[in-house]
């Protein structure tokens, strides 16, 4: 029986809910362990705070800030800050839980947390920008820390928005603390490579798995939804390997050429656009035609909650690469599986993010930088050594791709859980 929080009332499709089935689908696979399953259902400490800035016009408006600490067994919190007007506590619980599957996942020594504000923020001024994120800094400082809990950007926030966290952190403390936010700017004590990172790790795990099915990435079909950080450096790297990227859809439209699109002039127009819709070198599609699109390989890369069974039935490609966080819903799993697509979860494709928001903070305690190629090179590393492990758990088990992901990082989660014990 699944026991529900007071706090949350998820609906089936939900964030919450798709993580609470994808928990529940694991724990066969969990031996003893099991015993210990209702911890990863439970977030440790969820934080909602209330964000008052005064605006522009002098009026003082006020925003629902959250921050979630999913599970601590393995080390400090560690997740991302998102600016939406779409946020909730659900949301950002699930986030956070999928952040705590992610960590261990790559075997980082990391728990999962997760923030956000309920914000539009193309509707502030840089100067509110900057208050908003100050005060909800001041506000969930209580509980962050280069030892506590490291957040990092999202969506629709950055490099300057991290900037602004770890000062205002910096000047509550009394003290520079470059460890307390990861994705920072590099003359800040940033990380060289992590700005595509989350792409580059998408692209190294859908390399290796075009590999394992025989997929030839030269002049393979890419389709990619969300054109942001993650879905542009994933398509960029694709498009250097040979593939042709036939098929883009982001917040202002839909774009098709079957022959491939000239990756340069589409960067240039989504960079001074704003979107891809604009862009001359192919087709403006209706939206939902989308998922109609012939291709060989799918990466949505946009929000949660974008593939649900009615679109996994009409997807034609061989191999879907998880960009964003939660994507696909259950059900869609499902037939995912029964038609022989090959997915490669959330919570190891786009693992490549956190994985050098990690090398980001050790540098930063060690005041000792690397280079981009030597980034590149252990990212690579510990992408194809984790994605090797866990096709070995889905073959040994004759399951689904994401089931052995979760089967991999709940054991380490819940044997951390086992060892530490309870505390009083």
């Amino acid at each position: 029986m699944r026991v529900s929080l007071s706090y949350v009332t998820p609906s089936p499709d939900s964030p919450w809910s798709t993580y609470l089935s994808q928990v529940d689908r694991v724990i066969p696979y969990l031996g003893p362990l099991a015993r210990w399953a209702e911890t990863l259902k439970r977030p440790k400490r969820a934080l909602i705070v209330d964000v008052p800035i005064e605006m522009d016009d002098g009026t003082v408006r006020h925003f629902e800030g959250y921050r979630v600490q999913h599970n601590l067994s393995r080390g400090p919190g560690k997740g991302g800050v998102r600016y939406h007007p779409d946020v909730t506590l659900e949301e950002v619980m699930a986030l956070a839980a999928w952040m705590t599957i992610k960590n261990a996942a790559v075997n980082l020594p990391y728990g999962g947390a997760k923030g956000g504000i309920r914000v539009d923020p193309k509707l502030l001024s840089q100067k509110e920008l900057e208050k908003l994120t100050r005060r909800y800094t001041s506000e969930i400082g209580i509980i962050i820390g280069p030892q506590q809990d490291i957040p990092a950007p999202d969506v629709n926030t950055n490099a300057q928005v991290m900037a602004w966290m770890m000062d205002t952190y910096s000047m509550n403390i009394g003290a520079t603390a470059t460890g307390v936010v990861t994705g920072k700017p590099i003359h800040l004590g940033g990380s060289l490579g992590r700005v595509k990172a989350t792409g580059r790790g998408v692209f190294v795990t859908g390399r290796e798995a075009a590999r394992r099915i025989g997929l030839n990435l030269d002049g393979a079909r890419i389709a990619v939804q969300g054109f942001g950080n993650v879905g542009s450096a994933a398509a960029e790297l694709f498009v250097g390997a040979g593939a042709k990227l036939v098929a883009v859809q982001d917040h202002t439209g839909t774009i098709y050429n079957p022959e491939g699109m000239d990756m340069a002039a589409l960067m240039r127009t989504a960079r001074e656009e704003g979107g891809v819709s604009h862009f001359v070198g192919a087709e403006r599609i209706d939206n939902e035609a989308f998922w109609d699109v012939d291709c060989d390989i799918l990466i949505p890369a946009a929000l949660e909650g974008q593939i649900t069974a009615a679109r996994a039935n009409r997807i034609k490609a061989r191999l879907v690469l998880e960009g964003a966080n939660g994507p696909t819903l259950p059900g869609a799993d499902d037939v995912l599986t029964d038609r022989g697509v090959l997915v490669v979860p959330d919570v190891i494709c786009n693992a490549g993010g956190v994985t050098v928001s990690y090398f980001e903070w050790v540098q930063d305690f060690s005041s000792f930088f690397w280079s981009e190629d030597e980034i590149n090179l252990r990212l690579d590393k510990i992408m194809v050594d984790a994605l090797k492990k866990i096709w070995d758990t889905s073959e040994r088990h004759k399951i689904s791709l994401r089931t052995a992901t979760f089967a991999v990082a709940c054991e380490r989660i819940l044997m951390a859980r086992q060892e530490r014990g309870l505390y009083p």
